[in-house]
């Protein structure tokens, strides 16, 4: 697969910031599992030759803010091929320097096991530095989670994910738990409903994007 260095790219109304390939899911959904060469529109590669230490990043975004489209972005996001939180001392870091110098909201998009992954309760740490966290949750039964999703912490995953949900609320202003249309019966959507009304965040159901 072509590698390359991007660390920002834009993406929707936002500034997305690529911090890793790390990842400990393999999602059947994934366009990462659908395609070895499979990029976004905008950007040649999100493959990194290397993760970017928290100066490339903060450089990189420094850069961006001099063009005329910076103008047009409306948050930054923590998203690319990999796990943001696998880098969390970055993200923390360059959350910080947003959170210091501009204005726009800050999202991390995520599989919610940052805590195993970290071996540390995270939601804390993003307190004043996250304005919003996606949390994949792909299932409400532990068990089509796990085959859906095939993360290596298996059936201590799905109840790690609730969990950094329940506690991220009181550290974040917004977390929502999203499934992917089409992947999922629709009984097991409305189940997806309930379940983040019982844990008090919002259930958004993301389109499938399918490879041409």
């Amino acid at each position: 697969m072509t590698k390359g260095m991007t660390i920002i790219y834009p993406e929707y109304n936002g500034l997305y910031i690529n911090l890793t390939n790390r990842c400990p899911c393999a999602c059947t959904f994934c366009i990462r599992q659908r395609a070895a060469d499979a990029e976004f529109d905008n950007v040649d590669t999100l493959w990194l030759e290397r993760e970017p230490s928290t100066q490339e990043v903060i450089d990189a975004i420094k850069e961006e803010s001099k063009t005329e489209r910076f103008k047009s972005y409306k948050e930054f996001v923590f998203c690319g091929y990999g796990e943001p939180t696998e880098a969390l001392d970055v993200l923390l870091e360059v959350a910080s320097f947003l959170k210091a110098n501009y204005t726009l909201p800050v999202r991390i998009n995520t599989n919610g096991l940052c805590d195993l992954i970290n071996k540390k309760p995270v939601a804390p740490l993003l307190a004043g530095k996250i304005d919003a966290v996606s949390i994949s949750l792909n299932s409400s039964n532990p068990e089509i989670y796990e085959k859906t999703v095939r993360p290596v912490f298996k059936e201590k995953a799905f109840p790690a994910l609730l969990s950094f949900a329940e506690q991220a609320k009181n550290y974040v202003p917004k977390v929502i738990l999203s499934t992917v249309a089409t992947t999922i019966t629709k009984e097991d959507e409305e189940e997806c409903t309930r379940l983040c009304e019982r844990l008090g965040v919002t259930h958004r159901i993301r389109k499938f994007v399918a490879l041409s």
